[in-house]
């Protein structure tokens, strides 16, 4: 079984997969780790789609049990047709940032303050993560994510509200049991 977890940054989609892959024995990819080259200062260079594609793909297509986390919804059509289950987490805005801040200064310390690079990235992501329920924003946002719902080629649990990570997990592994009996 293969599943993607997604949602706005700070939903808690890494954490959920982490967590359900550790408890199934699968393994976790965490799309960040495609996306963003590996750099002193995390996040800064964006590799380029045709070769995170490659790389996410050949690791996807070496194992059968596996949880994807984060958004693949600029990434091609492939994506749309390889998932078993699909899970979308929401939570409301508010919570979302209070989340993000804190993980922006837990990553950066003292930096956050003292490196104007570091504190103008931040801020930038901030001011566009806090744009994700905006649904005139253009830019990954609520809607984008909607209409993927509606182009994967399989079920997409919706989870939302402030539900723990206990909770969440139970809602998928629920899920799955029922899915894998049929």
């Amino acid at each position: 079984m293969k599943i993607i977890v997604f949602g706005a940054s700070g939903s808690g989609t890494t954490t959920l997969s982490q967590s359900l892959a550790q408890k199934l024995n699968w393994i976790h990819l965490d799309t960040d780790e495609y996306y963003w080259a590996k750099t002193e200062t995390p996040f800064q260079t964006k590799i380029p789609l045709e070769i995170r594609n490659e790389n996410l793909k050949k690791d996807f297509e070496s194992y059968n049990s596996i949880i994807v986390s984060g958004s693949l919804v600029s990434w091609g059509e492939y994506w749309n047709n390889v998932f078993d289950l699909g899970v979308f987490l929401h939570l409301p805005q508010d919570i979302r940032m209070e989340r993000l801040i804190k993980r922006e200064q837990k990553r950066y310390g003292e930096n956050l303050i003292t490196d104007i690079q570091i504190k103008t990235n931040s801020n930038a992501f901030l001011a566009w993560a806090k744009k994700y329920d905006d649904e005139s924003f253009i830019g990954r946002n609520i809607i984008q994510h909607k209409k993927w719902i509606e182009l994967l080629k399989c079920e997409c649990l919706k989870i939302q509200g402030d539900l723990t990570n206990e909770q969440r997990m139970n809602i998928v592994l629920e899920k799955k049991t029922t899915a894998d009996t049929q």
